[in-house]
C-alpha cells in the first residue's frame, strides 16, 4: 500500500499521465499532514488549539517544502510524514496517561500499540526516515509518559493546584482525592505534565540557578531518584516501560534486517559527483564538513533565502582545516541545540515544558538517517528531506514566539505583526519557489542562477539546451561545469556528441571512459565513432 501510493502507479491508472493529478494528490497529502500536526500539537504538544493552530499554519507555508510538494519525487517524504504522526498519535493513545502510582503507566490499549508499529512500518517503507519514529516514541514515552504519576518515595505525589486569584470563588475548590479503578490509581482530567511532587526546599533554593545549573540539577535529582532503590526495584517500578521498549526494539531489528534483505544485503552506492565529503581520505574534512552540513540545514530552515533543486558537486566547498571560518556556524549550531537540551532537562524536574523535548525529537530524529552518522547518503544537502525535521522547528519556533511575548509583554503586538509579516513573507517565497517548478527550462535556468559554482545544475541544463537543439549555449554550459568539476564523465561524453571535429570527439570519449571505465554511453558513442 505505501509504494501504491508514493509512486505514480495510483496517478497513472486513474488520470493517465495528466501532470495536475500528481501535483493535486501531493497538495492533498501536505493539507493532510498538516491537519493532523495541528492535531497532535492540539494534544500531545500544546495543548492549546491557538498554538496548534499557529504552528500548523507556519509549517503549511514554509518555502522549504516547496520542492517535497511540487515533486513527484517528494510525495515519499509527504506521505512517510504523515504515517509518521499518526504512528506517534497511536503510540501515545496506547500508554495509560491517567494512572498514578508506584510503576511507570500501563498500556492501555495494545490495539493502539500494534497499530503504531504498523503505521511505522508503513512510513519506514515509504522513507527509511520513517523508522525514526520508534526512537521518538520510546524517547518521549520514558521522559513525558512514564513520569507523568510516579510516586517518589519521599511523601508520594500530589496534584498541583492550579493557580487561582484570591478573590475568585474558584480559588477555594479542592482537588478531588484520588480513585482506584481495577487497582490502578487514577485522577480526573490530569493532563500527562499536569502533576508534580510538591516543592521541596532544595527545589525553592533552586529556583534562582541559571539554566545550566537547573540542568545539572535536575539531571543529579533524577539520577538519585533512579538509584535510590535497587536495579531490582528499578526494573520492577519501570516494568511496563520495558516491555514496550523490549517489543518495539525487537520489531525495528527484525523490520530493518527484513529492509536489508530486499535490498540484496548492501547499501546502495554512491559516486563522487552524489556526496563528495564521503569520498575525502580525511578524517577531519568529512567530520568538520558533516558538522557544517547539519548548520547549513538548519539555516535552510530558519532563513529558506537560498533554495535550489540541487545541491552536489561544487555548491557547499568541503572544510579541510579547523581554521576555516564555516566552524563558526557549527560551533553556534552545537550552542544552541545544548542550551535548548538543557533547558529541557531543567524543565523536566518541572513537568513542564513538553514542547521543547517533543520539538527537538521531532526536528533531529527524523534527520538523523540523513546526516551521514550511520551511512553514507547519495546527497549533500536535500531540502526535501527536512520536510519531516521542519515539523520539530515550527514547535520550537512557536514555543519560543510564546515565551517572547510573554516577556514582552508591552510589545506583544509588535512580535505579533512581525509574526504576521514573516508569514506574509513565507507564503511569498513560497509562491515564487513554485513557480520556478513549472516547466523543465525553468528549473534548470534557476539552479544556474542561484548556485552558478554547482557543476551539476549547469550540467542538467546543458542537458535540456541539447534537447531543444540550443547546441552552442549546450557547449557553453557543459564546459562551465567541466571548469568547475573536471572529473564530470558524463559532460565529457554529453560535449563529444555536439563536436564536429572527429578527433576532438575522441578525445572526449577517452577522457570520459579514463574517469570511468564502466561508462556505458562513452563505450557505445566511442565505438560507433571508430566503426
Amino acid at each position: 500500500v505505501p509504494y501504491f501510493w508514493c509512486w505514480p502507479v495510483l496517478n497513472v491508472l486513474l488520470a493517465g499521465m495528466n501532470p495536475f493529478y500528481f501535483h493535486a494528490v501531493n497538495v492533498i497529502l501536505h493539507c493532510l499532514v498538516t491537519l493532523v500536526l495541528m492535531y497532535t500539537c492540539d494534544k500531545a504538544v500544546f495543548k492549546d488549539c491557538r498554538l496548534a493552530f499557529v504552528t500548523a499554519l507556519f509549517f503549511a507555508v514554509h518555502p522549504i517544502h516547496t520542492e517535497a510538494v511540487t515533486g513527484i519525487v517528494g510525495r515519499a517524504d509527504v506521505l512517510a510524514c504523515l504515517l509518521f504522526l499518526l504512528a506517534f498519535l497511536s503510540y501515545n493513545r496506547s500508554v495509560d496517561q491517567l494512572y498514578v502510582g508506584e510503576h511507570f503507566p500501563p498500556t492501555a490499549s495494545p490495539f493502539f500499540l500494534l497499530l503504531s508499529l504498523f503505521l511505522g512500518t508503513c512510513a519506514m517503507l515509504v522513507k527509511e526516515t520513517g523508522v525514526t519514529v520508534f526512537g521518538v516514541c520510546l524517547v518521549y514515552d520514558f521522559f513525558s509518559l512514564s513520569c507523568n504519576g510516579l510516586k517518589l518515595r519521599n511523601g508520594g505525589i500530589h496534584q498541583r493546584p492550579a493557580r487561582q486569584p484570591a478573590a475568585s470563588p474558584s480559588a477555594s475548590l479542592q482537588v478531588p482525592p484520588a480513585g482506584r479503578e481495577n487497582g490502578k490509581h487514577r485522577f480526573a482530567h490530569r493532563g500527562t505534565w499536569s502533576s508534580c511532587h510538591p516543592a521541596s526546599p532544595e527545589e525553592q533554593r533552586s529556583g534562582g540557578l541559571s539554566v545550566p545549573s537547573k540542568a545539572m540539577w535536575a539531571i543529579r535529582r533524577y539520577c538519585c531518584y533512579l538509584t535510590a532503590n535497587n536495579n531490582q526495584n528499578f526494573l520492577y517500578t519501570a516494568r511496563p516501560f520495558l516491555k514496550r521498549a523490549a517489543l518495539v526494539i525487537s520489531y525495528v531489528i527484525l523490520m530493518l534486517y527484513f529492509r536489508l534483505w530486499i535490498m540484496g544485503g548492501s547499501m546502495p552506492m554512491f559516486s563522487e559527483q552524489d556526496n563528495p565529503a564521503s569520498f575525502s581520505p580525511y578524517l577531519l574534512t568529512r567530520f568538520l564538513t558533516y558538522s557544517y552540513l547539519l548548520a547549513f540545514n538548519a539555516w535552510l530552515l530558519l532563513a529558506p533565502i537560498t533554495l535550489c533543486y540541487d545541491w552536489q558537486v561544487g555548491s557547499i566547498p568541503l572544510i579541510e582545516s579547523v581554521w576555516d571560518a564555516r566552524n563558526l556556524a557549527t560551533v553556534f549550531l552545537v550552542l544552541v541545540m545544548t542550551l535548548l537540551s538543557l533547558h529541557c532537562i531543567a524543565a523536566f524536574k518541572k513537568l513542564e515544558h513538553k514542547e521543547v523535548l517533543v520539538g527537538l525529537l521531532f526536528l533531529v530524529f527524523p534527520f538523523i538517517p540523513a546526516s551521514n552518522l550511520f551511512f553514507r547518503v547519495g546527497f549533500v544537502v536535500a531540502e526535501r528531506v527536512l520536510y519531516m525535521p521542519s515539523m520539530g522547528y515550527c514547535i520550537l519556533f512557536v514555543h519560543g514566539l510564546k515565551k517572547l511575548s510573554t516577556w514582552l509583554n508591552k510589545w506583544r503586538i509588535t512580535v505579533l505583526t512581525l509574526f504576521a509579516l514573516l508569514l506574509l513573507l513565507f507564503s511569498w517565497k513560497t509562491v515564487k519557489q513554485n513557480e520556478i517548478w513549472l516547466s523543465r527550462e525553468s528549473l534548470f535556468s534557476s539552479g544556474v542562477k542561484t548556485l552558478p559554482h554547482n557543476a551539476k545544475v549547469h550540467y542538467n541544463y546543458a542537458n535540456f539546451l541539447k534537447d531543444q537543439g540550443r547546441n552552442v549555449e549546450a557547449i557553453y554550459h557543459y564546459k562551465t561545469a567541466l571548469k568547475l568539476y573536471p572529473r564530470h564523465a558524463s559532460a565529457l561524453n554529453n560535449l563529444g556528441t555536439l563536436t564536429k571535429d572527429v578527433a576532438e570527439a575522441k578525445d572526449y570519449y577517452r577522457r570520459a571512459l579514463q574517469l570511468n571505465p564502466q561508462h556505458n554511453r562513452a563505450l557505445f558513442n566511442l565505438g560507433n565513432l571508430l566503426k
